[in-house]
């Protein structure tokens, strides 16, 4: 055969050549669907959240876009010898130099099916995409980012799909230019793995699940706080005042470059070894025990074998936290310190020391007091050096005060929030709570209802005390007595074991709370409250303020702290003050026991702890 006759056959079997990043102009798409008014486009949600899921909306053509989460390659070849059989596929043509007619043969190409995700909601679409539209080895790998015009239709295959797109025009493709370094080619990564690739994780079900789930409980937060006439107020991120007092802050700061040391005679410190073992080595036991525990979760074993998993992390990170302890204590021995006279703040950036906030409470009190009931939504910084699975150096809050309020006004509130932000879960968040309910926690729904609906436990810190004293057989790390701070420990005991329900504790002593909260007639107690929630811990604190001058004035005193740094504060009580009270909600808290995620650092976007951040 010539090679003109070979020509056609050649043609047909070649696929189109696209760029990596392809963009066509599409002409506006006639649909009564409606689109994303920025995009052009129909989300996956405008058609999974109508009763029947889109089936009546077969025949229409919209534009569609989204990542590729999975995809299969049909060849079709028995279909392929059916046809051929037939001679469907086929046509004659003849050879206009000797009269010869001969048969031709156009292959049939194969057809990609692409399961697709925007984001918009929990479910993925089918799009059914051939491959003289779009080559199959760009458009298999998951991660492609792909936008077409296409046909709705029932679906071609069987499975859970209510209908898919039949693609007329590839609009966009976005490859994945190497799949074996995407992370998510691997199927189903655990979570603590996927924190290496914060930048990506969105794209996985369960992060995209609880994004939404965050999503919504922000809007419930501005919702309660809306329809009970309270004002939204932004306060400071850098802040010269410690709101707290004498809390671990990160210092905001122009000077290190210009700063000098001191020289050292001293030779430099290594990493001292403990017992025989190192700090680096205890750090890889630690990320493998992690590892051991999210697996057993994961896996539904026995829970002696988690309980025990548990306690030997505890363990760890308690051995990892005094060599850390010990390496610090020994670099300030050797290493050169800058002496504190050397760092003159005048010539810093605000001509004064200044810090990232721990706390809005004190800058939105002065509102309160103008405006009556405001409050703010924004993240606090804390340099803890903490592995505590609850926090992070940098957690998002929402902070309320009230004008002419009291202690039990302020815990009133505070419950109120809490049990709306849960009863909003389930009622907005249908969907994603089915899949969290499937794959994350089977006692998530229960739990929430279990908040919505019962009232809470009320009792004094000296109770809590006495509760836990008596509890013999449960050995805590630290002993009981009135004065000491309650931990983790002490709280997910009374409300997971004891109480098994959330438990507001108040009138805490004075040596254990920050130096603003009201003192109470005993002079030993002061009017604080704390709301425990099981499985999670304290997700609210709060307390009524100390309005009289004197009183804060000594208290300050008493601390050591610097009056001159609180002195507005201060003016505050001096110049029409009012009884007042509030509290302080830690918002990726409440994520997560809407969620039933273990570690707060799965719920947070781009999580920075102690020893790591990223991006």
């Amino acid at each position: 055969m010539s090679p003109k006759e070979e020509a056609p056959a050649a043609a047909a079997t070649e696929a189109p050549k696209m760029a990596p990043q392809q963009q066509q102009e599409a002409a506006p798409v006639k649909t009564h669907i409606p689109t994303s008014k920025y995009s052009k486009r129909v989300v996956l949600k405008t058609l999974f959240s109508r009763e029947d899921r889109g089936i009546g909306l077969s025949g229409e053509r919209i534009v569609i876009g989204g990542w590729v989460k999975s995809s299969k390659e049909n060849r079709m070849p028995i279909f392929r010898t059916f046809l051929k059989l037939f001679g469907v596929g086929t046509h004659n043509e003849k050879d206009s130099a000797g009269g010869l007619t001969y048969r031709v043969q156009h292959p049939v190409m194969p057809t990609v099916f692409l399961q697709i995700s925007d984001g918009s909601c929990i479910d993925s679409l089918q799009v059914v995409v051939d491959s003289t539209l779009a080559p199959p080895g760009q458009i298999l790998l998951s991660g492609t980012c792909i936008l077409v015009e296409g046909v709705i239709q029932p679906p071609s295959t069987g499975g859970k799909h209510s209908i898919e797109v039949k693609a007329e025009k590839v609009l966009h493709l976005g490859v994945v230019e190497d799949h074996e370094k995407y992370p998510l080619s691997k199927k189903r990564l655990p979570l603590h793995t996927l924190r290496d690739w914060a930048h990506f994780r969105p794209r996985t079900t369960t992060v995209a699940s609880i994004t939404r789930i965050r999503h919504s409980l922000s809007h419930a937060t501005h919702n309660f706080f809306q329809n009970n006439g309270f004002l939204y107020v932004q306060v400071p991120v850098i802040t010269t005042t410690d709101s707290e007092g004498l809390s671990n802050k990160f210092n905001v700061t122009t000077l290190l470059g210009k700063t000098t040391e001191e020289p050292s005679n001293k030779p430099s410190v290594v990493r001292k070894q403990v017992s025989g073992v190192s700090l680096e080595s205890i750090k890889a036991s630690l990320k493998e025990k992690s590892n051991q525990v999210e697996e057993l979760k994961r896996t539904d074993s026995n829970r002696e074998a988690l309980l025990a998993a548990i306690q030997d992390l505890k363990k760890t990170n308690e051995l990892a936290s005094q060599l850390e302890a010990k390496e610090k204590k020994e670099k300030a021995k050797a290493t050169a310190l800058v002496k504190p006279d050397r760092l003159d703040f005048t010539d810093d950036f605000f001509s004064c020391q200044a810090f990232l906030t721990v706390s809005g409470r004190l800058h939105l009190e002065s509102y309160a007091c103008a405006l009556g009931n405001v409050y703010s939504f924004g993240p606090r910084f804390k340099a803890q050096t903490s592995h505590s699975t609850r926090h992070v150096s940098e957690m998002w809050m929402v902070e309320a005060e009230m004008a002419f309020a009291e202690l039990e006004e302020a815990m009133c509130c505070a419950t109120d929030l809490l049990k709306h932000l849960c009863k909003w879960v389930l009622e907005k968040c249908n969907e994603d709570m089915k899949f969290v309910l499937k794959r994350v926690d089977q006692s998530i729904v229960g739990r929430l209802q279990s908040v919505v609906s019962t009232n809470f436990e009320k009792l004094p810190y000296c109770k809590a005390i006495d509760i836990l004293k008596q509890a013999k057989e449960q050995k805590f790390d630290m002993d009981i007595e009135w004065g000491v701070p309650l931990t983790e420990e002490h709280e997910s005991y009374l409300a997971d074991e004891i109480f098994k329900k959330p438990v507001i504790i108040y009138d805490y002593p004075k040596e254990v709370k920050p130096f603003y909260v009201r003192q109470n007639d005993d002079g030993k107690t002061v009017a604080a409250f704390d709301v425990i929630v099981p499985k999670v811990g304290a997700v609210i604190r709060g307390s009524q303020n100390e309005e009289r001058v004197k009183v804060l004035s000594t208290r300050i005193k008493e601390l050591g702290l610097s009056s001159e740094q609180y002195e507005w504060y201060l003016d505050l009580r001096r110049n029409g003050t009012a009884k007042h009270a509030g509290f302080s909600l830690t918002f990726d808290l409440i994520v997560l026991l809407a969620t039933g995620i273990s570690d707060i650092r799965d719920v947070v976007p781009f999580p920075r702890s102690y020893g790591k951040i990223s991006n």
